[in-house]
C-alpha cells in the first residue's frame, strides 16, 4: 500500500527542519550523530536504519520501547529508515514538535533521492550533509563505488571529511583538493576518529528550529571558527520572483564563499517569506501564520578568505 501524507498539518503549521546525513560505508557517519546526541541541549529526533546501530551511550537514555529511544536531553531515535513515511508518523504524532529532524542514510544510499522527503507535511528540507573519509578517496576502489562516492560527494550542502587523523598531511590535502574539484561550492569541515570541533555541530547540524532568534536565527561563531556572520539589507516591496533573482546574483557580490543564509522577507505577492541558501541550493517558502513575525535582513554566514583555498 502506498504511503499517504496526513490531510492536517501537524503543530499548527510549525515545519520542523530536516537536515539528511549521507556517506558511503565506513565513513563515519554514526560518530557524527553521536557527537551531535552527546552535545545538543535541544530535542532532536533521529530516524536510523536501525536503532541498535547508533551505539547511544548509556547515560544519555532515559526509556527505550520498541524501536525507538528516548535519551534525557529530550531527542528521540526511530529505528524506522526502510519505513519512512512511518518514522514521520511517529514523529507528527508527539505533541510537541522536536527542534529538528535528522536522517542518517544507509551508506548506499542516494541522498538527491531522499530530498523530497523534506517536504513531507511538517516538515522543510535544511541541508543535505555528506561524510567521506580519507581513504575512500586515497585508496583504489571499484569504479562503481568510486562512481557512487562522487554522487553522494555532488549532493551535499555541507562535506565532512573524517579520519583524519589516521593520513599523513599530503594524504589529507589530496582529498580536500579532491572534494574541491567534485563539489566546488561546497563548504568542507575536518574531523577525526574523535569528532569535528569547532562548533560545527551546532552551525551546520542545528541551525533550524525554534532557537531564541526565531527561525533566521544561527549559533555564534567561536573563536577558531573558519567562518564570519554578518546580515545585510533585503531589498523591500519585491515580488518573490524578483527575490530569487537577487539571491541568484547574492553570491557573486559578497567578498566571501557563502555557505549558508537565512532571513524572513516581505514579498508584495506571497507575503512573508522565509529564505534559506544551502550552499548551491536556495529555497523561498512562504510562512505558515504560527511562525509570523516581523520581516529581518538577511543573516550569512561565509567562510572567511584566509579558509577559501
Amino acid at each position: 500500500m502506498a504511503y499517504r501524507e496526513p490531510e492536517f498539518l501537524p503543530w499548527d503549521g510549525r515545519r520542523v527542519p530536516i537536515t539528511f546525513v549521507g556517506g558511503y560505508l565506513g565513513a563515519g557517519k554514526t560518530t557524527v550523530i553521536n557527537e551531535l546526541l552527546a552535545v545538543t541541549d535541544r530535542p532532536i529526533a533521529v530516524i536510523v536504519n536501525d536503532v541498535g546501530a547508533i551505539n547511544i551511550d548509556a547515560k544519555l537514555i532515559r526509556r527505550s520501547h520498541g524501536d525507538t529511544v528516548e535519551l534525557t536531553n529530550g531527542c528521540i531515535c526511530c529505528g524506522s529508515l526502510d519505513e519512512m513515511g512511518t518514522a514521520f508518523d511517529r514523529i507528527r504524532a508527539r505533541p510537541q514538535p522536536p527542534d529538528h529532524v535528522i536522517v542518517e542514510l544507509s551508506g548506499v544510499a542516494e541522498p538527491q533521492r531522499m530530498i523530497p522527503w523534506g517536504q513531507s507535511a511538517g516538515f522543510m528540507l535544511d541541508g543535505v550533509v555528506v561524510v567521506v573519509a580519507v581513504d575512500q578517496l586515497s585508496d583504489a576502489l571499484p569504479d562503481i563505488v568510486t562512481s557512487h562516492i562522487h554522487a553522494q560527494i555532488g549532493s551535499a550542502d555541507l562535506l565532512i571529511l573524517t579520519k583524519t587523523d589516521l593520513s599523513d598531511s599530503p594524504t589529507v590535502a589530496a582529498a580536500q583538493t579532491q572534494l574541491s574539484k567534485l563539489a566546488p561550492t561546497t563548504p568542507i569541515v575536518l574531523g577525526t576518529r574523535d569528532g569535528l570541533g569547532s562548533g560545527a555541530m551546532g552551525r551546520f547540524l542545528a541551525l533550524g528550529g525554534r532557537r531564541p532568534g526565531g527561525p533566521t536565527d544561527f549559533a555564534a561563531a567561536t573563536l577558531f571558527d573558519a567562518h564570519e556572520t554578518r546580515t545585510i539589507p533585503v531589498p523591500c516591496g519585491t515580488t518573490s520572483d524578483d527575490l530569487k533573482q537577487w539571491l541568484h546574483e547574492l553570491p557573486n557580490s559578497l567578498p566571501a564563499l557563502l555557505v549558508r543564509a537565512k532571513g524572513l522577507v516581505d514579498t508584495i505577492d506571497l507575503g512573508l517569506v522565509l529564505v534559506q541558501i544551502v550552499g548551491s541550493r536556495c529555497e523561498v517558502t512562504a510562512v505558515p501564520i504560527p511562525d509570523r513575525q516581523p520581516p529581518t535582513d538577511l543573516v550569512i554566514i561565509s567562510l572567511r578568505p584566509e579558509f577559501a583555498g
